[in-house]
């Protein structure tokens, strides 16, 4: 299985992740600063700020776009929920 770099930046820890993964699923396996709510893309409470490799991520869905919307989300953030890892990636909670 191919593999990603996954960097969580307010914990300073780097993990080799499965490349489709969620990044919310990596973020509670290592305890990171990321809090979630549901897990569907609805609520915005596991919004990150993605630091480097935005490209990395898959694109947003409809419904975490709408989410995404409805949270004022800036430029570079993005659900962790909905977000699955392409390749290396730096995420900060947001």
């Amino acid at each position: 299985m191919a593999r990603a770099k996954l960097t969580f930046k307010d914990i300073n820890l780097t993990v080799n992740a499965p490349v489709g993964a969620r990044v919310i699923d990596i973020s509670e396996k290592v305890g990171t600063g990321i809090i979630y709510g549901c897990r569907e893309g609805d609520c915005g409470t596991c919004m990150m700020q993605v630091e480097e490799g935005w490209n990395n991520l898959t694109e947003p869905s409809v419904v975490e776009h709408k989410a995404l919307k409805e949270n004022n989300a800036g430029r570079h953030q993005r659900l962790a929920c909905q977000a699955q890892i392409l390749g290396d990636v730096t995420v900060r909670p947001a």
